[in-house]
């Protein structure tokens, strides 16, 4: 087998490639790989063993992160969930994997990251030697049933009366991906963010994931007498939804918002011939978000990043101190200097 790179957000083979295989997620697609070149400067690479001049049928995504802060690395991919390896056969992601590993060495690439949802990377004796990084919870819900009995698959006491008590609420709920919704949206992100001790990801991002990625993300904000007081974004690809962030006012939780706004995208989904609705990673160290997606999902599968060669905890790892040490600075923030620190250190931690 030969070895080549391309550029998948300008090889015209990406796209029908993604879009036919059956492991592909909105994570492959050139709209998501531009907005993260867009914003934070990384170059997007493709690994494959078909030819130039071929179909494509094979492909390992990655984006190259260049930081003087955090070093040089191979992620596939970063501020993604997860990203399927897209390989048929366990010969094609072997050959391709061990090629990285050699050219890692002559790279200066500080590690390889791979995210994958079913693929174990963590064989010996085969020349492959990856390691865990990072252990998550990935929930899904299956929205192949009636409406209604998805509807009762939900916890009876943290969903569906909630969702019951937000609709006693008055709440008014707007859909779309005007300037206006993602102003609002962003807001509450920057109060969720600064909740948690962390800085908000730049409104850049969320600009440029409207811009290429258009009708496939959908941001849905509930408002309360005219003021917003929670918000969620989601993707779409093919016959999944991702529900990728949301953020809320906490003056207003105990109406419901959240769980309301998310029972309507699910219920939009299903109406629109969606079969999944992700609801994307969470880290096992995050107990309070744990649990509220047990109370929708309550069996996660397990979700495993796998880092060649073995490093220490990255600055975003849920143990490592300096992301602790980081906290606890952030948690002295004003709003306005959390959200220049985001826009200052995305770019170096994805």
């Amino acid at each position: 087998m030969r070895f080549y790179q391309i550029d998948p957000t300008q090889d015209a083979r990406w796209t029908e490639f993604v879009r036919r295989h059956p492991k592909a997620s909105v994570f492959h697609t050139v709209g998501w790989l531009k907005a993260l070149r867009r914003t934070y400067g990384y170059e997007p690479v493709a690994f494959t063993t078909s030819s130039p001049n071929g179909e494509l049928q094979n492909g390992l995504v990655f984006c190259r992160v260049k930081s003087w802060l955090t070093g040089r690395r191979l992620v596939s991919l970063p501020f993604s969930d997860h990203c399927e390896p897209l390989c048929d056969t366990v010969e094609d992601l072997n050959f391709l994997i061990r090629y990285l590993q050699s050219a890692s060495e002559h790279q200066e690439w500080k590690y390889l990251e791979i995210r994958p949802i079913d693929v174990n990377l963590g064989q010996s004796g085969d020349g492959i030697d990856f390691l865990p990084a990072a252990s998550h919870s990935l929930h899904t819900l299956d929205l192949r049933p009636e409406l209604v009995e998805v509807f009762r698959s939900l916890d009876k006491d943290s969903v569906q009366r909630r969702i019951q008590r937000a609709q006693r609420a008055d709440f008014v709920g707007q859909c779309g991906r005007s300037e206006d919704l993602l102003r609002d949206f962003y807001a509450l992100f920057v109060v969720t963010r600064g909740r948690h001790r962390m800085p908000p990801s730049p409104f850049a991002w969320f600009r440029n994931l409207v811009q290429y990625l258009g009708a496939a993300l959908e941001i849905r904000v509930a408002y309360k007498d005219e003021t917003p007081v929670a918000a969620i974004l989601t993707l779409r690809f093919r016959e999944t939804v991702y529900y990728k962030y949301g953020c809320s006012d906490p003056r207003f939780n105990k109406f419901g918002a959240i769980p309301w706004l998310l029972w309507n995208a699910v219920a939009a989904a299903k109406s629109s011939g969606a079969i999944e609705f992700d609801m994307g990673r969470t880290e096992d160290g995050d107990e309070g978000l744990l649990t509220f997606k047990n109370h929708w999902v309550p069996r996660p599968k397990k979700l495993v990043y796998w880092r060649f060669p073995e490093t220490p905890y990255s600055f975003d790892s849920a143990g490592g101190w300096k992301l602790k040490v980081a906290k606890r600075a952030f948690s002295f923030m004003p709003s306005r200097l959390l959200t220049i620190s985001g826009q200052l250190l995305y770019r170096h931690i994805g």
